[in-house]
């Protein structure tokens, strides 16, 4: 059958992508639900839904927010994103929930963290599992993007598990990466990763207030000097320190007006254009990588190779160098 007319589910592709048009929330995740699947037929259909919403001309902007356990990553999301749609602007939150990499499962409850901006009508909430991808970060993440830009969110915020390593894949999709820090909860200069750090076009310390209020101005100054001895970014921009309080909703627009200053500019010396032509081709040699491992794995006469050579490895009979070498020979 024609993966035109194909019900998804029972909805027409066409019908997905007039409701798309239409900024439709229910077809929204009826779209990320398809492009989340891992079925056959799902993938042909979502790659069709993908390039015909397209839109190389969106006028949105793509915010990464991570952070330690705890510094607050949701109060600050749903503070920042109730100011937002204050202000008339559509906001999509893309929450990677961390999955069990022994169940698969996921908490999946950024709803229930952020009950406020769930019910607003300009705001629109998906969490998704991280499943086994890089990063914490969804495979299917910047496929959603491009549905909730296609659906007219203007500010498009993924929030990430964690800090870590491979927190690069999230930089690597968004136009904007706030780090979210704390200030006396032992993360401070020697307790967060130097490459996170020189990753972040924003550093803000949350939870600024009360008690705490003191030493969060002290990490905010730890925060300065330390940037000052990085090497400048590819975009040219000084990275600002600030000080917040999602609880108390302090902070968030200057928050907001740092990252107005950055789009200005940004966009003003070419780097904004440049970074997402950047950030597709390296998606497209990410799927090209991913492709073929999945090919390759998905044969049935490698399969019972690499069963023959894991008894090898594990009697020590073979090297692991040489069962690889036998394997593409």
């Amino acid at each position: 059958m024609d993966s035109t007319f194909r019900r998804i589910p029972d909805i027409p592709l066409q019908d997905l992508i007039d409701g798309l048009s239409l900024g439709n929330r229910a077809f929204l995740s009826r779209a990320i639900t398809l492009v989340e699947s891992k079925r056959d037929d799902d993938k042909i259909v979502s790659a069709e839904l993908i390039d015909k919403v397209l839109k190389p001309d969106a006028k949105s902007l793509r915010i990464g927010i991570t952070g330690v356990p705890g510094v607050g990553k949701s109060t600050f999301i749903e503070a920042f994103g109730r100011m937002l749609t204050g202000m008339g602007k559509k906001v999509a939150v893309l929450s990677i929930d961390p999955s069990s990499s022994r169940t698969k499962g996921s908490i999946l409850g950024d709803k229930t963290r952020m009950e406020e901006l769930s019910k607003d009508p300009n705001a629109y909430i998906r969490p998704s599992a991280s499943g086994s991808s890089l990063g914490g970060v969804a495979s299917s993440t910047r496929e959603t993007i491009i549905l909730c830009e296609a659906a007219g969110f203007d500010v498009i915020i993924i929030e990430t598990v964690g800090v870590g390593q491979s927190e690069t894949v999230v930089k690597d999709m968004v136009d904007y990466f706030l780090l979210l820090m704390l200030a006396g909860g032992g993360d401070e200069l020697q307790g967060i990763k130097r490459g996170i750090m020189e990753m972040a076009d924003h550093i803000l310390i949350n939870k600024a207030d009360g008690n705490n209020l003191k030493a969060a101005k002290q990490a905010k100054e730890e925060y300065k000097n330390a940037i000052h001895l990085f090497p400048p970014n590819d975009a040219n921009w000084t990275v600002p320190v600030g000080l917040c309080s999602a609880t108390e909703r302090t902070g968030i627009e200057e928050a907001w007006e740092e990252i107005q200053k950055y789009q200005q500019q940004t966009t003003g010396n070419g780097w904004f254009a440049k970074n997402r032509k950047r950030q597709l081709l390296k998606w497209f040699h990410e799927r090209i990588h991913a492709k073929l491992e999945m090919d390759f794995y998905s044969r049935k006469d490698i399969k019972e190779k690499i069963k023959e050579r894991e008894e090898l490895i594990s009697s020590q009979q073979i090297s692991v160098r040489k069962a690889v070498d036998e394997l593409f020979n």
